[in-house]
């Protein structure tokens, strides 16, 4: 049996950084922006971790391990 393909819109949104933590990025970052704070676009750059929830089912779902 061939070994299975890893989900490429998986790894490009998505990023493991330790077991069972995976980081992704916020929306509301590619447009509209002229009319947002400063201090909202900083905080929509930042990265921030999926739950645990979520995690579980990307990891174990979705061939990504």
């Amino acid at each position: 049996m061939p070994k299975l393909k890893t989900k490429k819109s998986i790894s490009k949104r998505f990023k493991i950084i330790s077991t069972h933590k995976i980081l992704r990025r916020r929306a509301g970052k590619n447009h509209f922006l002229q009319k947002k704070s400063s201090n909202r676009k900083l905080s929509l750059s930042r990265n921030v971790l999926i739950t645990k929830k979520y995690a579980k089912t990307i990891l174990f779902t979705t061939l990504f391990i």
